[in-house]
């Protein structure tokens, strides 16, 4: 190289160094300059989002006693405090990427022309960037454009107005952090591959540890680590991260902060890190577990149905004690598992429980025989069973609830009024398509044509409490014309299955909560036959022939047992921020949905399933003694059934379905449940020996308390 080469080469490098001291100064030196001024306005920007948004933290949610069940995050974060984080640490980062960290004042000028002169020279490319400059990197890309990728990249651009503005922010830190702060938030903020975020994740995640018992060689693995944390991934590149880390102790050695031999003696010990990959949390409901994750999953939703995102929820740290009973989940779990094995292809059976109350509907169980997970090989599922709208299957005859509750509104009857029960019955109001010995009453259409089950014989009347007992279809087809099919669409939504009645639009759209599945179309409020349309529905709702929500169905028991007052079913206890302050979450009021006479009186309507009714058997072979409430229901062709019930100190909801495929009936084996071509399922079996037996668990020796008496303008 000519001499000419290196004097203009020289003077290149001083002009370099002298932009940079006044990029770095501009706002103090000419500062008067329209576009000095906008360059000031962006670092101030940063500097203030640096300081104003807060790192991505864990989110956990706990059981009604606090005990942790899951973990919701983006990153993997536990937040460490200086003092948490052992000497080591701290020396093998310093060590590795900024020996002058505690001389300089954020930019190392030393170390930026001497890596300018190297790079210009053609030797080895240095970065020159202090440990703060790296935080503001850091911060920039871990924190604040973590879902941007245009400001990642222009967080990570080689060009020298980032180095400038990523200079000054650094500068600006220096001036309102001490050192200790700066390596610190350092160390909390910076990355460890695997969306292991800080110290103290890293700690754990890799050695099953904490940041202030760290030793020496595991520091300086994870002080290598923050320079390309995939490339040194000890589980990945086990022999790089080992020439990584013996590179950290060699620079601790270097500076003065270890002494030869014992990096040696180091450098001979394995990486040490768990086996089979980090030792971290799951970050979703899967975390908890088979028999709690509908629990969990039910948590989200609520959440960001009520007004919390999804991204806050990953990131804020939040602690979510929820209501969740920790023996009645595991009681509820065992009950459905007992009636169907939870590898059962094609058979789900769930147990929704929520506590009556004036004020609060908490749930406190959701539980399902199948496992909450991703193994569907082992059965498991993360659809949400227990609470969401199923778009396959009927809850049966329990809707006939609340045609007996519209009538009971209307005075059309009491509880002990005598109904009609023929044993078949062709409506003239609900109208259907031609059906084989249905009169004809209109072109194009016949009488909706029905008959009680099989070849009982209820007689021809009955009181309204006996028939919700033994459950005539008869009786209440009749009684749905004379209340009104609107009436009854809207008790049902009073009384507590709002999302189930949205889901199915209730006015002739499809039932499935997508609308993706056209096949599953179920009227509602109008009937669409081959002669056109009737505007007076589908007479089989009060059959129960409509996608339902079982946790929905335990609500309606809780309205009912609460005095007609429907609360929102809740699964939070409350909520506390990143720094244990109290979070409101927005969850709708609760409302009076009927007269507290009327719920008390359908109360009383009700309470003979267990003694005279279709859940009798179950109830015996359980030893059921107590004062409560039920209906039982059950589809065409035993396809789906279910068992609601209540008692003054719990309600509940269980259902069997097929949910994978909903065609074919399904088949009660005491003890498991099958698909089958002709079912014998109905809600007195499975589901009401899952209700029975849960609930005697779960309420144990508490009292056995009294219904509500009835009121007499209810009664006849």
């Amino acid at each position: 190289m000519r001499k000419t080469d290196g004097l203009f080469k020289l003077l290149g490098l001083c002009l370099l160094a002298g932009i940079l001291v006044a990029g770095v100064l501009f706002p103090i030196v000419g500062a008067a300059g329209v576009a000095s001024n906008r360059a000031s306005e962006t670092v101030d920007s940063m500097s203030a989002e640096l300081a104003n948004v807060p790192p991505p933290l864990v989110t956990t949610i706990t059981d009604s006693a606090g005990n942790p069940i899951a973990t919701l995050y983006d990153q993997y974060r536990i937040p460490t405090a200086a003092d948490q984080i052992n000497d080591a640490m701290k020396w093998a980062l310093v060590s590795v990427e900024d020996r002058r960290f505690y001389e300089h004042h954020g930019v190392d000028w030393k170390g930026t022309i001497r890596a300018a002169l190297s790079n210009s020279a053609g030797g080895e490319t240095q970065g020159a960037s202090t440990l703060t400059q790296q935080y503001v990197k850091n911060y920039l890309i871990n924190v604040i454009y973590r879902d941007d990728e245009v400001g990642q990249k222009k967080a990570q651009e080689q060009s020298l107005a980032r180095k400038l503005k990523e200079a000054r922010i650094a500068i600006q830190l220096e001036s309102k952090m001490d050192k200790q702060q700066i390596l610190t938030s350092y160390l909390n903020v910076v990355e460890f591959s695997r969306k292991i975020y800080g110290v103290g994740a890293a700690a754990q995640a890799y050695f099953g540890t904490t940041a202030e018992k760290l030793t020496v060689p595991q520091a300086a693995l994870l002080a290598g680590m923050v320079n390309n944390p995939p490339f040194y991934d000890p589980w990945s590149h086990p022999e790089r991260a080992t020439e990584r880390r013996n590179l950290v102790l060699d620079r601790m050695v270097e500076n003065r902060k270890l002494a030869p031999a014992d990096a040696e003696r180091f450098k001979a010990e394995p990486l040490g890190v768990v086996p089979d990959g980090p030792s971290k949390p799951a970050a979703n409901c899967t975390g908890a577990g088979p028999e709690n994750g509908f629990f969990c999953q039910y948590v989200q939703d609520y959440l960001l149905t009520n007004g919390m995102s999804k991204e806050d929820l990953y990131t804020g740290g939040y602690t979510i004690r929820t209501t969740m009973d920790q023996n009645a989940q595991h009681q509820a779990k065992l009950s459905a598992e007992a009636q169907v094995r939870k590898t059962q292809k094609n058979v789900a059976n769930t147990l929704s429980l929520v506590r009556p109350g004036k004020n609060r509907h908490e749930v406190v169980a959701l539980a399902a025989n199948r496992d909450y997970g991703t193994d569907a090989s082992k059965g498991q599922t993360t659809y949400a069973l227990p609470s969401d709208v199923s778009n396959v299957t009927g809850a049966g005859s329990s809707y006939k609830i609340f045609t007996a509750a519209a009538a009971l509104e209307q005075h059309k009857v009491g509880i002990y009024s005598t109904i009609q029960t023929p044993q078949s019955y062709a409506s003239r109001v609900f109208v259907s398509g031609q059906k084989p010995g249905c009169p004809q009453i209109g072109r194009g259409t016949w009488a909706y044509c029905l008959q009680n089950y099989g070849e009982s014989n209820y007689g021809p009347s009955m009181s309204l409490q006996q028939a919700l007992a033994t459950s005539p279809n008869t009786g209440f087809v009749i009684l749905e014309e004379q209340a009104g099919l609107g009436a009854v669409l809207d008790m049902a939504r009073r009384l507590g299955m709002r999302n189930t009645m949205a889901s199915n639009a209730a006015n002739g759209g499809a039932v499935d909560p997508g609308n993706k599945n056209p096949a599953y179309s179920m009227p509602q409020q109008k009937y669409y036959g081959p002669g056109g349309i009737s505007q007076n529905g589908l007479g089989a709702f009060t059959l129960g022939v409509s996608p339902t929500s079982g946790l929905e169905l335990a609500n309606v028991a809780a309205t009912i047992m609460s005095g007609g007052v429907w609360c929102p079913p809740t699964p939070i206890m409350g909520v506390s921020d990143r720094d244990g302050k109290p979070v409101q979450v927005k969850e709708a009021a609760c409302e009076q949905a009927v007269p507290e006479g009327l719920a008390n009186s359908l109360a009383v309507g009700m309470s003979r399933d267990d003694t005279d009714g279709t859940s009798r058997g179950a109830a015996q072979a359980a030893g059921w003694t107590r004062p409560m409430i039920g209906k039982t229901g059950t589809t065409q062709e035993s396809g789906s059934a279910a068992f609601v019930g209540a008692t003054p100190q719990l309600a509940g909801a269980a259902m069997v379905f097929r949910p994978d495929s909903p065609v074919g009936g399904l088949c009660d084996g005491q003890g498991n449940v099958t698909p089958c071509s002709n079912g014998n399922m109905f809600g007195g079996k499975a589901p009401a020996r899952t209700w029975f037996g849960a609930m005697k668990a779960i309420l144990g020796d508490q009292p056995a308390l009294p219904l509500p008496a009835s009121d007499p303008a209810y009664e006849h």
